[in-house]
């Protein structure tokens, strides 16, 4: 009758044990992960991740939208003057460039027509000729070659420099995702090495393994 009573005293003690124990495990899960859905009388517990994904999607987006606006999203604020130097030095150079074309445009054509009211190629003849020489004399081929070579030359460097501005472009875009990818990666300056035994697994057929050297590094 003793034992029997000690038992159940043991029993009854463990379900009691048992029960705080699990609404003490329902309440933390609850304080920490519990989202309670439409049916009041259902829960679904679910862990929070607080930590913030750096995106490289949105590095990409905003330097789609503005030149630099990426590397101020990855912090690497260095690289936003350079990319806008090099932008402003392409943007010169189309604006150079494009000028010049118009100007051997505009004279080469009207050396072609020969219109009295448009005599723009008159700002082009050499020193020591005259009009005379390019129009009728021995330099009127050589003359309209050069203006229209100058013209090819201008709208030639344009076209580049168009393509410059174009890769400068897509080059700060590709550099912002890249940082983005790169940017929560753990870069240490531990560089360890180490040897220690191994044992290892017996080979098929046979029951013993064997003694072996593991090598570790870290970095």
């Amino acid at each position: 009758m003793n034992t029997t009573i000690h038992k159940g005293s043991i029993l009854i003690l463990l379900v009691c044990l048992l029960g705080f124990n699990t609404l003490n495990a329902q309440e933390a899960l609850k304080q920490d992960t519990l989202i309670y859905s439409t049916d009041t009388t259902f829960y679904s517990p679910v862990i929070f991740q607080n930590e913030k994904v750096h995106s490289p999607h949105k590095a990409s987006m905003y330097s789609a939208i503005l030149p630099g606006l990426g590397q101020a999203y990855n912090k690497k604020y260095w690289k936003i003057p350079i990319i806008y130097a090099l932008t402003g030095s392409i943007v010169y150079g189309i604006n150079f460039n494009s000028r010049y074309y118009n100007l051997f445009r505009s004279a080469y054509r009207d050396f072609i027509v020969q219109d009295p009211g448009n005599t723009s190629y008159e700002r082009f003849i050499p020193t020591g000729l005259t009009k005379d020489d390019v129009l009728y004399g021995e330099y009127r081929s050589w003359f309209e070659n050069s203006l229209n070579n100058r013209k090819q030359l201008y709208k030639r460097n344009r076209d580049l420099t168009y393509m410059l501005l174009a890769g400068v472009y897509l080059l700060q875009i590709v550099d912002a995702a890249v940082d983005a990818h790169f940017y929560d990666f753990d870069i240490s300056d531990d560089l360890s090495m180490s040897v220690q035994p191994n044992l290892m697994d017996p080979a098929p057929g046979e029951y013993t393994g064997g003694l072996g050297m593991q090598l570790t590094l870290k970095f």
